[in-house]
This record gives C-alpha cells, structure tokens and sequence, in this order.
C-alpha cells in the first residue's frame, strides 16, 4: 500500500492499493483506513506500506496473518527525498521546512489554497488570522519532486504559492528533485527480509506497529 504521492509503480510487478492523501491531516484515521484494507487481504501476504510513522497515523496497526514491511522514518518526506539521512540533514540546515508535493498542489492543500478558502468563509481578518496560526513558524517552502520533468511541469504553480508566502511570511524558496532510492529499497525488501536493512521495520505476523519502534540511537 502506498498513498498517492508520487509516481506509480508501474512496471515493478507489485499489486498496488492507493489511499487518501487526506489520511496525513487526520492520523487518528490512518490506521483504522489502512487496518480495512489489509483484513480484506488474502492470507497470508508480505505487504510494503508507503509510510513513515506519520504523525503516529500507523501506531496501533495490526498485521494479521500478514507481514508489514515499512520504512523506519517518522515523516513519509523521507521516502520521497530517498532517505532518512537525507531528511534529517535537510531538517538540520531548515528545520523551519514547509513541503510542498504535487498531490497537495493539485488539491489545493498548501498555504494559497488555504486562505483562498477561508476567505470565503471567514472574510480577510479570520483567514488571515487562521493561516497564521498554520504557517507562521515556517520559513522554507521547499518544493519535493520525483523528477526533473514534473518540477518544471508544476513551477509555474508552486511559484505563486511561494510568492504569496514570501510576501507573508518572508519564507525562502527552494526546489528539490527527490530519489526513488527508498522506494526501490522497499520493494527489493521482501528478497532479502533476513539482511533488510535499519532503515526499514519488519512486523511479522500477529504483530502490531508502535510508535516506540521508530525510534533511531
């Protein structure tokens, strides 16, 4: 299972379930959404989750008769960046970082789309005032693409999300084309599950996911 935040799989032969990218703003919902989907599997399976412990959105998720595999990293940014080192050295150089994906771009989930929102439902001080509380102790925008492609595709877009909260919030701009290294370590996971590495956590069967488990020295 991987949420709809990147690019498809397509030709890595594994069947694929995509969630809500909605489940990130409302964790308390992830387990539950993900627990459905994996008591309707077939027994017995090895199943590779698209997430980090992600706000604690898959503590508490049950395996079942199945074996979870899933990257050790607490924000699924890291999966997309292509690493957990990758994130943390990011975080420690801007730890005030805003992400921006093409899955929130589109929805209209980001700063801009916001307050365009909540003007029409509390007029120009109550929007002000609610996306303040939201983005004020940010300063970075970052921009995550998979590829070259699709950051030039989308500039033009993130660019007005991004002059709008410079001239809010005088964050900076700045473009990251990401790595598929995590993903493709994922699914190259269930080849080699006794040598699979720390960066990933391996629930067997009749196991359940907490947050503990995350935890890195």
């Amino acid at each position: 299972m991987r949420e709809l935040v990147g690019p498809r799989l397509s030709g890595s032969g594994v069947p694929e379930i995509y969630m809500d990218y909605g489940l990130h703003e409302r964790p308390k919902r992830m387990a539950p959404a993900l627990q459905e989907q994996l008591d309707a599997l077939p027994s017995p399976r090895t199943v590779l989750l698209g997430y980090g412990l992600c706000g604690a959105g898959l503590a508490g998720l049950r395996a079942g008769s199945h074996t979870l595999i899933i990257p050790r990293t607490h924000d699924c940014i890291a999966i997309l960046l292509g690493s957990h080192q990758e994130y943390l050295r990011i975080q420690a150089e801007r730890p005030g970082t805003y992400y921006l994906t093409r899955g929130w771009l589109e929805s209209d989930n980001h700063p801009l789309g916001q307050y365009r929102a909540y003007l029409d439902r509390y007029g120009e001080d109550g929007a002000r005032h609610v996306i303040d509380a939201m983005y004020s102790n940010y300063t970075d925008l970052v921009y995550l693409a998979p590829t070259q492609e699709e950051l030039e595709e989308c500039r033009p877009r993130v660019r007005e999300v991004a002059e709008f909260c410079a001239a809010r919030w005088s964050m900076s701009y700045a473009e990251i084309v990401g790595s598929a290294a995590m993903i493709d370590a994922l699914l190259e996971a269930p080849r080699s599950p006794i040598g699979i590495s720390e960066d990933f956590l391996v629930i067997p069967p009749g196991g359940r996911v907490e947050s503990r488990m995350f935890l890195r020295d």
